[in-house]
């Protein structure tokens, strides 16, 4: 039944202003085709469980590590699934993208890959070490100032005069096709555990990653229960499924979760968001400090503060996950040493 819905979500029309625009959702059978791409490629990740984890929350969970991921995050899925995609005769002419960091990250890591060259639009503000990473990939970078500029009109117009490709963060078929292969590894190695997800809580910035895990999720595990994570007053994911449309974030700076500061859900992730999810929490930035020091001190892991947003979230007790299991993503570690030893001491 839930592969029937997805089926039938895959021809999309919305409005924008007076224009009727049809768009071509991504279903599950575009992730298992991601997987197949990405197979030998892109690593795959543990799942971490921890019995310190599991008596501080009363369930069974299990922490998929995209932290150990190429680049360090998530990204790299989506940055190569759409990148690889590009016909021939298309490639010279490059790729453009733009990105507080991991995408940025994982676009360089899959153009080199693929040979061939990349801009990417960076906040000033980013974290150094994404900045010194994305350029030791071999991409070039344009700086913007993420209060008062619109890094999408900077990357069109570099796309336009180039007439390169660009590879959105989120808001593409492909790249939430690449994201959602995290779902299925999630599924598939829980089934090998004789395991299925109860409660699988995803970080949400634009909405690909949670987008691509439902669909992966929901094919395999359609009683799976769903919850985006974002951080307290940067929840445009939440308030949208509240109101049922797209809703904004009022500031685009103020939280030490810089890889979840977008400013709006995107058309396909939102669409795709709202009928296989529907809710989900938030953790302020102590909670979030609070899961970084959790997840070094007793895991041994390293989790850049929005990657651990949905850990704090587990850890704060917003969610009711007594005798669940549990499966939460760690979507990146990169974070600038200083900033991860102030966090960890606090």
């Amino acid at each position: 039944m839930a592969q029937a819905h997805l089926r039938a979500a895959r021809r999309w029309r919305y409005r924008r202003g007076m224009n009727a625009v049809t768009k071509t959702l991504p279903t599950a059978a575009d992730v298992d085709e991601a997987a197949r791409r990405l197979a030998g490629v892109a690593l795959r990740t543990p799942l971490v469980n921890s019995p310190v984890l599991d008596a501080a929350t009363g369930a069974r969970v299990f922490l998929k590590a995209e932290t150990l991921q190429r680049t360090g995050s998530f990204k790299f899925r989506g940055a190569y699934n759409k990148i690889s995609s590009i016909p021939a005769a298309q490639r010279p002419r490059g790729v453009t993208a733009y990105s507080s960091g991991n995408h940025a990250q994982g676009v360089a890591a899959a153009a080199k890959l693929l040979g061939l060259p990349a801009v990417i639009v960076m906040p000033r503000d980013a974290p150094r070490a994404k900045r010194e990473r994305t350029a030791e990939l071999g991409a070039e970078i344009v700086l913007y100032d993420r209060d008062r500029e619109d890094r999408a009109a900077i990357a069109r117009e570099i796309t336009d005069k180039r007439g390169a490709t660009l590879v959105p963060p989120y808001d593409d078929a492909f790249v939430i096709a690449g994201q959602g292969t995290i779902g299925r590894e999630i599924c598939e190695d829980l089934r090998a555990l004789g395991l299925a997800p109860d409660i699988v809580v995803v970080p949400a910035s634009g909405g690909g990653l949670a987008a691509g895990i439902s669909l992966a999720v929901k094919a395999r595990a359609p009683a799976a229960k769903i919850y985006t994570a974002e951080p307290e007053g940067f929840d445009d994911t939440l308030r949208s499924f509240r109101s049922g449309r797209r809703e904004s974030n009022a500031r685009m700076s103020g939280t030490i979760c810089d890889a979840l500061m977008t400013q709006i859900p995107g058309d396909l992730t939102f669409e795709i968001n709202r009928r296989l999810i529907g809710d989900g929490v938030v953790a302020s930035d102590a909670e979030v400090a609070r899961a970084l020091a959790f997840a070094f001190r007793e895991l041994k892991l390293v989790v850049e503060p929005g990657g651990a947003i949905a850990l704090g979230a587990l850890l704060a007790g917003r969610l009711d996950v007594k005798g669940k299991v549990v499966a939460v993503v760690l979507s990146g570690g990169n974070v600038d040493a200083e900033l991860f030893h102030r966090l960890i001491a606090a």
